[in-house]
């Protein structure tokens, strides 16, 4: 077994340092993946959609235990407290939150003194009010802006379904910038159309939004789970010159018959892969 000074002590004996995975391949083109990558990702899936399965009980805001984390993927990675510090603290996107156990304890020297949580993204049933910051109307932090980033693939099925769904997640995934305004969290880069909507008229109509720790912007669409199309404030694209496709609540034009356009890398119309985050009507974040 790995040392209990340098490896993560983990319920199951950690798999020997010969059978971990190093750059296997994924992500576009087949790019081989550092363990940077592969740790994080594997953290997400279990923090995120697998903790249950993997039976792991996640506390009320979404917390669980450092040490308990012996599910397949990380176990095989047999990580160092160092690098799941290293990933917490230098994820673009702040996907995590580590503290320790006891707050007012000194640093602990080993994971077992640590607890660990995804900040968003949860297909698993978390509580909203311990996890998140609720949005209120009226208040001084108010985003001036929310946008929710999508595709062209997705956009008649979001039509169709009257609005936005979580889908696979738990919640809509907004963020209060465009990436061209530097929006890391809450919305994929490649969104093709940018949907603005209007949260003071949701938050009116009685609509629930919340803010995560990492700044993404999120709902659960209200009753039936949709957010409807009635509050987006303006709809356009942002790698085809377009113009306006919705204003105010209301069509002001179709996508081009002639458009082409294809499913992005990771998603499916009707898929759960990167459910919530990017896309509305077929469909992860943030």
């Amino acid at each position: 077994m790995a040392s209990h000074e340098a490896r993560i002590h983990l319920e199951d004996e950690a798999a020997p340092r010969s059978s971990r995975p190093s750059g296997r391949r994924g992500g576009r083109g087949g790019r081989p993946e550092g363990r940077e990558v592969q740790l994080s990702k594997a953290l997400s899936r279990l923090l995120r959609h697998q903790a249950e399965n993997a039976g792991i009980k996640l506390d009320e805001e979404g917390f669980a235990p450092l040490d308990r984390l012996s599910w397949g993927p990380i176990k095989s990675l047999s990580p160092s407290l160092q690098e799941i510090k290293d990933v917490v603290e230098t994820n673009a996107k702040k996907r995590f939150t580590l503290r320790p156990a006891d707050p007012l304890a000194p640093e602990p020297p080993s994971a077992a003194g640590y607890l660990i949580r995804a900040n968003q993204g949860h297909s698993l049933k978390v509580d909203e009010a311990a996890l998140f910051e609720p949005i209120l109307l009226g208040a001084a932090d108010l985003p001036g802006k929310v946008v929710h980033g999508t595709y062209f693939a997705f956009w008649k099925a979001i039509l169709e379904s009257g609005g936005l769904k979580p889908m696979g997640r738990g919640h809509i995934h907004c963020s209060d910038r465009t990436p061209e305004e530097g929006a890391v969290s809450g919305m994929r880069r490649d969104a093709e159309l940018l949907v603005e909507i209007d949260i003071e008229a949701s938050l009116k109509d009685g609509v629930t939004w919340w803010r995560s720790d990492n700044g993404v912007i999120l709902t659960d669409g209200g009753e039936g789970g949709v957010l409807e199309t009635k509050y987006f404030k303006m709809v356009t694209s942002r790698t085809a010159d377009l113009g306006v496709l919705w204003e105010d609540g209301v069509k002001i034009a179709d996508l081009p018959a002639d458009l082409k356009f294809r499913v992005p890398g990771g998603k499916r119309p009707g898929g759960k892969r990167g459910e919530g985050e990017g896309g509305g009507g077929r469909h992860r974040r943030s």
